[in-house]
């Protein structure tokens, strides 16, 4: 028996639509929203999604990447349920990764088909999978062996210290001095250079060694920032946390041990998460940040205005920063909407008592701009790229 989700907000309707389907012996299952929608689609894994566009809190654009970055349910057939038929709507969709559009009011026959034609491409896609599978073992292998290789070869990096931790100043906007820092891996490798973070970052994440790789960052960073308070320096540093890291059951305790082991005050560190994690399991990511919190670390919400998540998830979690994501400061003063958005941001945040912190500055009239509106900290090539330590110690000891 298939199963099909449906998700809609509206009762009558997604009592309905359960009642049609149940009907025509499908095994049925509704949510009323969009966070119970992921939590079930994780649970269940049905064969077809339904799903309304328009909901509140977390919209359907929004359930759609979760579910599409999710490789437990990134090839699910997904059907939008809309009370509009706008082309622009329709090709967002589409563009997410949508399988299909129904327009409401729709007939029995319109629903039951829109879902026989995905059930029966999914049926198509998984036969010739399975033939490529069998006709492919030997290719599957050499894949396998081609990442152990990789895994390998980043393990023997870190063990032969070529991976650097980086330092890129965060400047108050107001005063002009440095606040803090944001920690960035750079592999210097011997024989071809500095190997761009772009290139090894995606290997780690897929190899797993990205939590290997973000706990050596986060323990080296904190060790380096104990150092300078030591001297005198009165800084943060913040260290980003990859998805992997972030889904580790005993990240929070980790945290705990590397701030012991280093003695650094918990207030001084500052971790810094993307909007893409809160997506995917609201319940679970809130439970990890209050065990964070609990620590005393600062919480940062890191390229805000770029994911689909929810603006009310700025209530529901524990952040202390708000960090405007780079794409909305370049050319801010060319136009309106980039410096509309951005001032939006910034009192927005203001007004949930969290600290702004602009990334990618790197003119004069984005800094003034920023200054104008009362930005908190700012951060990119204007000020200083990312420096090995003892350049960076070097801005420190400047007074800059």
């Amino acid at each position: 028996m298939k199963k099909i989700l449906v998700i809609e907000d509206e009762q009558v309707i997604r009592e309905n639509i359960l009642k049609l389907l149940k009907a025509e012996g499908f095994d049925v299952t509704g949510a009323e929203n969009g966070a119970k929608g992921l939590y079930a689609a994780a649970s269940n894994l049905p064969d077809v999604i339904i799903c309304d566009v328009m909901m509140p809190e977390l919209d359907g654009y929004g359930v759609l990447v979760a579910l599409r970055s999710n490789p437990v349910t990134a090839t699910v057939p997904f059907v939008f349920l809309t009370g509009k038929a706008d082309r622009s709507e329709m090709r967002q969709g589409m563009e997410l990764g949508a399988d299909d559009y129904l327009t409401k009011p729709f007939s029995k026959a319109e629903l039951v088909g829109a879902i026989s034609s995905r059930l029966k491409k999914q049926e198509a896609v998984a036969e010739q999978y399975h033939n490529l599978r069998s006709q492919g073992s030997e290719f599957i292998q050499n894949t396998a062996d081609k990442l152990d290789q990789i895994k390998t070869g980043l393990c023997n990096a870190l063990e032969r210290e070529e991976f650097q931790v980086y330092y890129q100043p965060q400047v108050n906007v107001q005063t002009g001095k440095i606040m803090s820092a944001e920690a960035l891996v750079r592999w210097v490798h011997p024989e071809k250079g500095l190997i761009s973070p772009a290139e090894f970052i995606p290997h780690a994440e897929e190899t797993g060694f990205i939590v290997q790789l973000g706990e050596w960052v986060l323990q080296t960073a904190c060790k380096q920032m104990q150092v300078w308070q030591n001297a005198g320096f009165s800084l943060r540093i913040a260290v980003n946390l990859s998805p992997r890291q972030f889904h580790q059951p005993d990240l929070s305790t980790r945290v705990a041990q590397i701030l012991a082991e280093t003695g650094l005050e918990a207030s001084s560190l500052e971790l810094e998460l993307t909007e893409s994690l809160m997506v995917e399991d609201a319940e679970s990511a809130i439970a990890t940040l209050q065990h964070l919190k609990n620590l005393g670390v600062c919480i940062s919400l890191d390229d805000f205005g770029t994911g689909y998540s929810s603006l009310s998830y700025l209530t529901q979690y524990p952040f202390d920063t708000l960090k405007i994501d780079r794409c909305f400061i370049t050319n801010i003063t060319d136009g309106c909407t980039n410096a509309a958005i951005v001032k939006a941001i910034i009192e927005m945040a203001h007004s949930l008592c969290l600290e702004v912190i602009a990334e990618g500055v790197e003119t004069e009239a984005e800094k003034d701009f920023l200054w104008r509106y009362k930005c908190d900290i700012m951060q990119g090539y204007l000020f200083s790229p990312p420096l090995a330590a003892a350049d960076f110690e070097q801005l420190l000891m400047a007074g800059k």
